[in-house]
């Protein structure tokens, strides 16, 4: 009946049907919902806290999932506030102290599972009313409105958030990044400025600014930000990355004295190594023509030996020192340096594979069918060693060799996607793009995935189905693979996006 009534005639009758049957809990709600329709939000809490206490003393007892019900009703018929205030007054009920946080944490997956995203945001709100100092309730509730709410909503979170926990460098980030998405770079700049202050010895914010910088054209400020991040925080992260941007800008001499510096602090860390032997490459390779002498004396195999000593472990070491040998046409010299390897790191795959491949190279196919053979019996479910024996096999008998990669490892991608190029080679496409497509479910970071799913729609796609890849693509914003990082780590593509690599990464895919 309150349905059809004007407002003032509404509210009358919902008040003669409280006094009229006090114990019914809809009535209150009919009220809180009228008040909200009518633009009175300040009154829906006030209806719906006197309703839970009337309701509590005239004993009727509803259960906090019937209220969390309610609310979800109240949702679902466009009346926020009433939800809201539901869940405020009612969320606590029958919860023991020590318990709230998990209670309230698991209403909320819930709730949002159940597309109740509201709800969820309601009962995020009182769990952080109650533990505002709780990191993880900020994030997953930052994440809630990165998913669900406008960019001003998620922008207020967690400028709160940061307030009351300075020391969370997440959610730093992801306020500097919110601010950068928006075009506001002076915005980001403000609030990594504001994070220094609360963490000063971050290295992850220290890096997050130098990035900054970095993506808007500002080496200089880039270089600056380094220079104190070295003296404040100065971890093997800090000198490397300012390493790379002496690389990126061409600064030869600098780019040495940085990491012969910091090779002198952090000897064991294997990637400064791997680059200062890379420099020495280019520079023995006349690539770099302002090299001073000093950089010209430093020969590389001189230094892969010396960090070989000192990181024995590191994979990456072992085969760059390998292929380096191999591009100066010693051969044997590769080999060694990889029977070593596998010596030093047994039950390595990606040893046995480059192994393999050095013998394949070298027009040695028996000699590579052996390695493979032996590196499948030393590591029997390895993904890349099993993809690899797909893509070496006869056509006419790739069928049988994917029946038994599969039965050793079915759940790897890199196993799906060389099961998707076998269908790919027969023109079965649907086949191949479920295969590629189960093999992104399982590990969309892998670049390599991407790029041979990007080249598959290249060739029998139409525009929209390689516009899916692309946008999915960016969306997983991969960093890994053979073939991705080979292009993404190299100096001349240190500026390209996502959108300029996976095309580059696709014409490597061999099909």
């Amino acid at each position: 009946l309150a349905r059809l009534e004007s407002y003032e005639e509404a509210r009358r009758v919902l008040n003669e049907a409280r006094q009229a049957i006090p114990t019914e809990h809809s009535i209150w709600l009919a009220a809180a919902k009228l008040e909200e329709a009518n633009g009175n939000a300040e009154m829906v809490d006030k209806v719906i806290k006197r309703g839970v206490k009337n309701l509590a003393r005239h004993q009727v007892t509803l259960t906090r999932e019937q209220w969390l019900e309610e609310a979800e009703v109240a949702e679902q018929s466009g009346a926020p506030e009433t939800c809201a205030s539901i869940v405020r007054h009612t969320v606590g009920a029958g919860v023991d102290e020590e318990d709230r946080l998990k209670v309230w944490r698991d209403d909320a997956h819930t709730l949002v599972r159940r597309g109740s995203i509201q709800t969820a945001r309601a009962v995020y709100a009182v769990a952080l009313g109650a533990f505002p100092a709780k990191e993880a309730l900020w994030r997953e509730n930052a994440q809630l409105e990165k998913a669900h709410g406008t960019r001003e909503s998620l922008e207020l979170l967690l400028k709160k958030a940061v307030r009351y926990c300075p020391q969370a460098e997440v959610l730093w980030l992801m306020a500097a990044k919110e601010k950068w998405l928006a075009g506001d770079v002076d915005g980001a700049r403000a609030v990594l400025k504001e994070s220094f202050k609360a963490n000063p010895n971050s290295e992850e914010i220290w890096l997050a600014a130098v990035k900054l910088e970095q993506e808007n054209n500002e080496p200089a400020r880039a270089r600056s930000l380094l220079d104190r991040a070295r003296s404040m925080a100065g971890t093997e992260r800090v000198w490397m990355k300012a390493a790379k941007l002496e690389r990126e800008l061409g600064a030869v001499e600098r780019e040495r004295e940085l990491l012969d510096a910091a090779l002198e602090q952090f000897p064991a860390f294997d990637k400064l190594w791997l680059m200062r032997a890379q420099l020495a490459e280019r520079i023995a390779s006349g690539g770099e023509s302002g090299a001073a002498d000093a950089d010209r004396a430093q020969h590389p195999r001189t230094l892969y030996r010396r960090a070989l000593e000192l990181c024995p472990h590191s994979i990456a070491l072992w085969l760059n020192a390998a292929r380096y040998e191999e591009r100066q046409g010693v051969v044997s010299a590769a080999r060694a340096l990889l029977e070593k390897a596998r010596m030093r790191n047994p039950r390595c795959a990606e040893l046995w594979l480059e192994a393999l491949r050095v013998e394949r190279r070298a027009g040695a196919d028996k000699i590579s069918g052996a390695m493979l053979a032996k590196g499948l019996q030393e590591c029997p479910r390895s993904g890349v060693l099993w993809a690899e024996a797909i893509a070496m096999e006869a056509r006419s008998k790739q069928k049988s060799k994917v029946a038994d990669a599969l039965r050793k490892v079915d759940d790897d991608p890199r196993v799906m996607v060389a099961v998707a190029k076998v269908f790919w080679y027969s023109r079965r496409l649907d086949k191949a793009r479920n295969w590629f497509n189960r093999a992104l479910a399982l590990d969309p970071d892998l670049g390599d995935t991407w790029a041979a799913f990007y080249k598959f729609e290249l060739q029998h796609g139409s525009e929209a189905t390689r516009q899916k890849v692309l946008e999915r693509c960016l969306e997983a914003d991969p960093a890994h693979g053979e073939l991705w990082t080979s292009v993404s780590k190299d100096v001349r593509n240190a500026r390209l996006k996502t959108e300029q690599i996976l095309p580059l990464v696709a014409a490597l895919v061999e099909n």
